[in-house]
């Protein structure tokens, strides 16, 4: 690595959330793998320090070593409990006290799922248990819709994070809305991580050049024909959005512009 490598590279801050930093954008999730031993690869090309896992759909005893939590070392990542597969805010609420009792962490992603076919959240709901979970002590990052007026509320409602998505769960559309996204960066105090919807290692670009001030990806990883090729390109594409979007991209025009200076050039014959 030349010195200009290592000058680009500590450019920017780390990322701060309820006073942990974290050297990696990017946080991955745990479901979806065709093995452990993938899922493990995955992570570590990933270079992500913060894993989701679903309370609700892991054995929490780390003795089975058929169980994710026996291959995710606490003292190298994160552990990040979700509440995945919750459509109500007495279940979240339930799985969130769960996860921190067996041990895992204070820290929760919150999710209230609202549709069962669209998988969209539950705004209401969020607000609630997010405010009940805060109070509670707990350092909440909270899945959301891309709409400003939830992620507010949410910020009032003690959210460590706020996570809207980039467009539903699973879909690999990418970012639909970078106008919501942009908004909501713009608007709210605490950090903005995009949640949901990523495909490929463009998607991871496009997010991180809104400014926001991280990802999370699961489903991009874990579908992949290489999930261990693509971690390692998402996480290579979120650290260059993101340098992108701190060198700031020139301006769109519609006509061109010439690359090279026009004046003292040699003249011809």
């Amino acid at each position: 690595m030349t010195a200009l490598d290592t000058e680009v590279r500590t450019a920017d801050a780390p990322l701060t959330i309820a006073g942990r930093a974290l050297r990696s954008r990017l946080m991955v999730g745990t479901g979806k793998y065709r093995s452990n031993e993938e899922m493990v690869a995955a992570i570590e090309a990933s270079g992500a320090e913060v894993v989701t896992v679903a309370v609700r759909r892991v054995d929490l005893d780390r003795s089975v070593e058929e169980g994710v939590l026996h291959h995710l070392d606490p003292e190298r990542y994160l552990l990040l409990p979700n509440t995945a597969g919750c459509y109500t805010a007495e279940d979240a609420l339930r799985y969130a006290r769960l996860g921190r009792a067996s041990g895992l962490s204070d820290w929760v992603k919150l999710e209230v799922i609202g549709d069962e076919e669209t998988l969209l959240p539950d705004t209401e709901a969020t607000i609630r248990a997010a405010k009940e979970l805060a109070e509670e002590g707990f350092k909440v990052l909270a899945y959301t819709n891309d709409d400003l007026i939830a992620a507010l509320r949410l910020e009032d409602a003690g959210c460590a994070a706020v996570m809207p998505l980039a467009s539903p769960i699973g879909s690999g559309l990418g970012l639909v809305d970078p106008f919501h996204i942009r908004t909501i960066k713009a608007r709210l105090s605490v950090p903005v991580i995009v949640d949901a919807g990523l495909g490929t290692a463009s998607d991871a670009a496009v997010v991180m050049e809104q400014g926001v001030d991280g990802i999370l990806a699961n489903t991009a990883l874990a579908a992949a024909d290489d999930p261990v090729r693509m971690s390692r390109a998402i996480g290579m594409a979120t650290e260059a959005g993101r340098l992108a979007y701190l060198a700031g991209r020139m301006p769109k025009r519609e006509f061109a512009v010439p690359s090279s200076p026009t004046t003292g050039m040699l003249d011809e014959g």
